[in-house]
């Protein structure tokens, strides 16, 4: 497949200026004018190059579908050069006026747009049916209630499944790194395009943006080599024990690697919100900061929403700054000073290793894959109500 794919890549160049130097020619030898053909020399040459893959992908999807074996190199290529010299051929007995080439480009790419986006949705299908199928087989083994209500977690040990820890840390991490990245991306965003020079823009935004460039291991070792010592120091200094892997030291980074998301969505659509009303502010008596709080912020405000949830995915899914940072013990509390785990810490720990796959341990994995994709769903189900809500009031 590899052979025959490279090689479509290279004659697919070939078809294209071959049919279009075809085209042109006899769009000049025709006794027509120009503006009578329904098509110009290079949509010749994309519908040729149209022909050769729709003939390519009925080859690859009967070799898939039907189980052959693959075929030799030497036969690969032959395959691949024998497609494009139908292409040509079909393409050349199209060259008259009455075809109307350029339609059919067009409806080839509104072809494809729509499978990509069918393709999209059956791929996310396709993940929750499969998470769903194993989830229902570890809720046979093990009962609902106990996983939904359990005060305990230990998989690995006393073969306890009770979630509520889990997914209480998941929230409380969660819940401290938004607390630091959405007043500090929003206020930066804010900033950058309402008082910054473009001087101080041009340099500092994209300084801002290396940030979220940053592996999150780079950060899991900030983590436990500056943050976790700090805060335990301070921590001995006030007299507060401050366990040495801690939710407060996962959130405060997570928060700090989740800033130029929100600022860099925000400051995009804070930016986007028409001069227009900026001026009709002033215009008013309005001052700058009394337009940004009742003006901009309220006609920006259904971008910064999904720009939130978009933070507010990313710090439920981080794994390895809580893995490094808040450690695996699965402890049911609400104090920010004490180590806790998350949903995807829990996961990455039970599909670790040799095991059976049909353990409920194994399986556990699952059902916590599958409670996370509803807690998502949810939380954007609530933004999008927020939204819907903002716009019946202010459009």
């Amino acid at each position: 497949m590899t052979i025959i794919s490279i090689a479509a890549l290279f004659l697919a160049v070939w078809v294209f200026f071959q049919s279009s130097r075809r085209a042109r020619v006899a769009l000049a030898t025709a006794a027509l004018p120009p503006q009578a053909w329904r098509g110009r020399p290079h949509h010749y040459g994309w519908y040729a190059v149209m022909v050769m893959f729709f003939l390519l992908e009925v080859y690859f999807c009967t070799v898939v579908f039907a189980g052959l074996s693959p075929v030799p190199a030497a036969l690969q290529v032959g395959l691949a050069v024998g497609f494009a010299l139908v292409a040509m051929i079909v393409t050349s007995r199209r060259m008259d006026p009455g075809f109307s080439v350029r339609h059919r480009i067009e409806r080839f790419g509104v072809a494809t747009l729509f499978l990509c986006a069918a393709l999209s949705v059956a791929i996310t299908l396709a993940i929750a049916v499969s998470v769903l199928f194993e989830a229902i087989r570890f809720f046979q083994q093990i009962p609902l209630k106990e996983f939904a209500f359990g005060l305990q977690w230990s998989p690995q040990g006393e073969g306890v499944f009770g979630a509520v820890p889990v997914f209480t840390g998941t929230l409380l991490i969660t819940a401290i790194a938004m607390i630091v990245a959405v007043p500090l991306g929003l206020l930066a965003a804010i900033y950058m395009v309402e008082y910054a020079t473009p001087r101080f823009r041009a340099w500092a935004k994209p300084t801002l943006e290396l940030l979220a460039g940053i592996p999150t291991v780079v950060y899991g070792y900030f983590a436990i080599t500056l943050m976790a010592p700090l805060l335990r120091q301070g921590g001995e200094m006030l007299g507060i024990d401050i366990s040495s892997e801690s939710a407060l030291t996962a959130g405060l980074v997570m928060g700090v690697m989740i800033i130029p998301l929100v600022s860099s969505l925000s400051d995009d659509i804070i930016a986007a919100v028409p001069q227009a009303l900026r001026d009709a502010s002033y215009g008013l008596g309005a001052t700058r900061s009394e337009t940004i709080i009742h003006v901009v912020i309220p006609a920006a405000l259904p971008g910064i929403m999904g720009a939130i949830m978009l933070a507010i995915s990313r710090a439920i899914g981080e794994t390895m700054i809580v893995v490094m940072a808040a450690g695996l013990s699965a402890n049911l509390t609400a104090n920010p000073l004490q180590s806790v785990t998350t949903v995807t810490a829990q996961i990455v720990s039970l599909l670790s290793g040799d095991q059976e796959f049909d353990s409920a341990k194994t399986l556990a994995a699952f059902a916590l894959g599958l409670a996370l994709f509803f807690i998502t769903l949810l939380l954007n189900i609530a933004a999008l109500m927020i939204v819907k809500k903002y716009r019946e009031a202010y459009e």
